[in-house]
């Protein structure tokens, strides 16, 4: 009698039914993949091959694949939680050495620096090297907080940036003044000078200096005479010193219309003059009064701006869409600290699903092919301080279920319709 028919109906529809079931169970799974049951049909055969059209032993379950389509994103307050918007996986370590595969990206860190999940399975990427990313190195455990290197942010002297842009100063010098009702100049002495003002410098252990200019009108028409000094930060020997002493910084010289018609110079500091003798380098920075004007109004400073700036210590991190981990350091500079790098699969549902919201690569998915977010179609780009939800629809997994729950209904019918046959035979007088 045709029992094995229904028996291997009811098996099948089971099993759909507790992967519906799972589905539904893992809604609100962040990075979770909906599994999708396959069936095939299950024929007898003679070895002869006889039988021209068998009836077949009913169905079984093929497979439960998983559908790795894209799930909705939804904005978080962490920073560490990434989303991937697009294909790829999260690279992690196992504990073992071993690397297994993510979309989940609930992120925080350890008590030792390492970017882990919520199983404490530590994200893997590329280490910076003084704030430079070597691509094609190998993926390691992306560590923010490494005890083996310094986590300040290194300071810039003033006139070592790129552009080395120094000291950049916008005034406007009163045209209605005449020469100072005294002379020399001397700092002491506010009546050997008209108007000054000052600025924060920073020598290359990331000291600050007040760095200190004052501009005397000339008898010469149109012209200013800059003068400088600098006092140094305590502990500084010695703590205050008279750049005027070697001489003016310049002389500023304004046209007809008030438009200055010389406006850079170069500063030059010796150590010594600094206050750290022997420990810190010279500093040699151009200062510019480009835009400066000499007005019929009052002495007022427009902009004041140098490229230096002190060491700070990290204060916290953004990840960019290429998977930059960028560091925020208290003195207003960032660095990069490393970068995520996804991974890649030809065949995305022959990985094996580990539970814990991670994946293992088999030989059905093949090798995993690495590369940097966002760098082709086939990695997607990051997005922080969010998380790619579930992909599971609630809505068509309540009408599989429904679906399903007749299948069952309509297999277990042939059961029954079956042993009331037999039981019409067994009657049989």
């Amino acid at each position: 009698m045709g029992f094995q028919q229904g028996l291997a109906g009811l098996n099948s529809s089971s099993k759909a039914l507790d992967t519906i079931g799972n589905n539904i169970a893992n809604a609100s799974t962040i990075g979770y993949k909906t599994g999708s049951t396959q069936f095939s049909d299950v024929f007898a055969a003679s070895l002869s091959g006889a039988g021209a059209a068998p009836v077949g032993l009913g169905t079984k379950i093929s497979a439960v694949v998983q559908q790795f389509t894209q799930g909705s994103i939804g904005v978080t307050s962490n920073p560490l939680d990434i989303a991937i918007n697009g294909g790829g996986f999260f690279q992690v370590d196992d504990g073992n050495g071993a690397t297994v595969y993510s979309r989940n990206g609930q992120f925080q860190l350890d008590q030792s620096g390492y970017i882990v999940n919520s199983s404490g399975l530590k994200l893997k990427g590329i280490m910076a090297e003084k704030g430079v990313i070597s691509q094609g190195s190998p993926a390691v455990p992306l560590r923010l907080f490494d005890p083996t290197q310094s986590l300040a942010g290194p300071p810039q002297m003033t006139g070592g940036s790129p552009g080395n842009s120094g000291v950049e100063v916008n005034v406007n010098l009163d045209a209605r003044l005449g020469p100072p009702t005294a002379a020399p100049f001397d700092y002491n002495n506010p009546t050997t000078y008209n108007q000054s003002t000052a600025v924060t410098i920073y020598d290359s252990l990331g000291n600050p200096h007040t760095y200190s200019m004052y501009f005397v009108k000339t008898a010469a028409a149109s012209t200013w005479d800059v003068y400088t000094t600098l006092t140094n930060p305590p502990g500084a020997s010695p703590q205050f010193t008279d750049l005027s002493a070697g001489g003016k910084l310049g002389t500023l010289t304004f046209d007809a219309s008030g438009d200055l018609t010389s406006s850079a110079f170069t500063a030059a500091i010796t150590d010594a003059q600094l206050g750290y003798p022997g420990a810190i380098s010279n500093l040699s920075f151009p200062v510019n009064f480009g835009g400066s004007t000499q007005f019929g109004s009052s002495f007022s400073v427009n902009a004041m701006v140098q490229d230096g700036y002190g060491s700070g210590t990290l204060a916290g991190f953004n990840v960019g869409q290429d998977g930059t981990i960028l560091g925020r350091y208290t003195n207003g500079q960032t660095a990069v600290v490393g970068q995520v790098i996804l991974a890649s699969f030809r065949n995305s549902q022959g990985l094996q699903p580990l539970g814990d919201n991670v994946w293992a690569q088999t030989p059905g998915s093949g090798d995993s092919i690495v590369g940097v977010p966002g760098s082709s179609g086939q990695y997607g780009v990051l997005q922080s301080a969010a998380l790619e939800e579930s992909n599971v629809d609630l809505t068509a997994e309540l009408v599989n279920m429904i679906t399903m729950q007749r299948s069952y209904q309509a297999n277990a019918q042939t059961i029954k319709t079956q042993d009331s046959i037999l039981q019409t035979l067994v009657n049989l007088r």
